[in-house]
């Protein structure tokens, strides 16, 4: 007996220290806005295509050793917004669309996973690729009956304690949700101690002399989001920046671990817009931020947990739309964006009186290889014509308009010709009730297996750290 005993107890203790040893210290909650499981493949299949291989290249986290998916729908709806996605992933509960943090009645608050790490003396990060006032980061740390009260999300940021926030800028820094004038919220984030950077060269000239960061885009630049990848520059600021940012800081004079949450929200913006070949890059963009991450996971293997995961997928993106021959080489032929495509096309108009259709074609040409590299057919070409005589000579431009984005008519079809061309269909310009992916590596990922609900995501990760969410 006392043998049997003694066995117990070692087997006990066994268990005791496996568990203990998967108990993450640093946690990476990876969301990419609208990323659906199409999305992934199109971007992998897309990768393969370039080198006229039949098969995928995977992204980083698509080799993740543990893989699974859950539900997007909201309380109230059968497809999700980013508020209600954003605080189920947030807080592991449902709530109605347009709420964030907070019951479908907006009268109970809830503590967010971001809030009960830091309670235990973790530090906190969030970040994005578009406003930090935006749905999926505010549901880290706002408590709002409405998305779109991005005054009273910013003064909830305050509240939040948190240690860097990161993105492009805040869209109603002065301005209440009632359209009221009302005191600008920077400097009553200078005032709670935190440290203001905009763009990299500011954030490597304060990094050392705080601890407490909001990074934002370079001034002059848009409040509402990063330029799309497809479109950076060098020296424009981008999502895998930001994260080596947030992680550099996070782990300066701390011994506690930290939390950080990291959104590719302009995956969510270009397929709103139906934009396939601005998605890939959106993709790769986000990709890269993963990188930086594994990287890190790579040092401390059995300290840091990674969930990679979507709050939604955005247009029920289709690969292959009749034949069975994939050509999405073909979309690498477009250089820029939907809207950089729209501001092109008004350039050319505002440059003289008369623009020709030939110089329009070659504008496509150069930027979507339409009528060079790929071939467009007669009743396509047509549309377009009739198009380009509408806006540049009868001067009656006509548009049309996504979520985040009015774009020329003459860009989207375009556009939608080599999504055509490429092999791809979209069901909507909205969000779809598509199961989200789910990908995680590290400590503790074993117990991501298995379809779950979207609000398991953040419960389970919270067991795993010992968070009281």
């Amino acid at each position: 007996m006392k043998k049997t005993l003694l066995v117990f107890y070692f087997y006990f203790i066994f268990l005791v220290a496996g568990f203990a040893a998967e108990k993450p210290k640093y946690i990476f909650y990876m969301i990419g806005d609208g990323m659906g499981l199409n999305q992934i493949n199109l971007t992998e299949v897309f990768l393969a295509a370039q080198e006229d291989r039949n098969t995928v290249f995977p992204l980083v986290f698509s080799k993740f050793p543990y893989a699974t998916f859950a539900t997007s729908y909201s309380l109230s709806h059968g497809v999700t917004d980013s508020a209600a996605g954003g605080t189920a992933l947030a807080v592991g509960k449902k709530t109605k669309n347009g709420v964030l943090g907070m019951d479908s009645a907006s009268t109970v608050s809830y503590k967010s996973i971001a809030e009960a790490a830091k309670e235990i003396g973790m530090k906190v990060g969030i970040t994005t690729s578009v406003s930090i006032d935006h749905a999926t980061p505010a549901s880290f740390y706002a408590k709002q009956a409405s998305r779109n009260n991005y005054y009273e999300i910013g003064l909830d940021l305050l509240k939040s304690d948190f240690d860097f926030f990161a993105g492009s800028s805040f869209l109603r820094p002065d301005r209440k949700a009632d359209n009221s004038q009302a005191p600008s919220l920077f400097p009553q984030f200078e005032k709670a101690g935190y440290t203001l950077a905009y763009g990299l060269k500011e954030y490597e000239a304060v990094k050392n002399k705080t601890d407490r960061i909001i990074l934002m885009n370079d001034k002059g630049t848009e409040a509402d989001a990063l330029k799309f990848a497809i479109d950076q520059e060098e020296g424009d600021l981008n999502l895998a920046q930001i994260t080596e940012a947030a992680i550099e800081t996070l782990t300066k004079n701390n011994d506690k671990g930290f939390f950080l949450m990291v959104e590719g929200g302009k995956i969510d913006w270009a397929s709103h817009a139906n934009d396939a070949t601005t998605t890939i890059y959106e993709m790769l963009d986000f990709n890269e931020s993963v990188k930086k991450v594994y990287e890190f996971y790579l040092k401390h293997p059995e300290e840091t947990l990674i969930i990679v995961t979507a709050d939604h997928e955005t247009g029920g993106i289709a690969i292959g739309n009749g034949s069975s021959r994939l050509d999405t080489k073909k979309l690498a032929n477009q250089r820029v964006s939907q809207g950089e495509l729209s501001k092109r096309l008004a350039t050319l108009r505002a440059s003289k009186n008369e623009v020709s259709w030939e110089e329009v074609k070659n504008l496509l040409s150069a930027n979507l290889g339409l009528f060079t590299a790929i071939e467009v057919k007669e009743d396509d070409a047509e549309e377009l014509k009739e198009l380009y005589e509408k806006s540049f000579v009868n001067h009656k431009e006509e548009t049309s308009k996504s979520l985040y984005a009015t774009d020329s008519k003459l860009a989207t079809e375009a556009i939608k010709i080599l999504n055509k061309q490429g092999s791809v269909a979209w069901a909507s310009g909205n969000h779809s009730a598509a199961y989200i992916p789910v990908f995680a590596i590290g400590a503790g990922a074993e117990v991501f297996t298995h379809k779950m609900e979207n609000t398991d995501i953040p419960k389970k990760i919270a067991e795993l750290a010992g968070l009281d969410l």
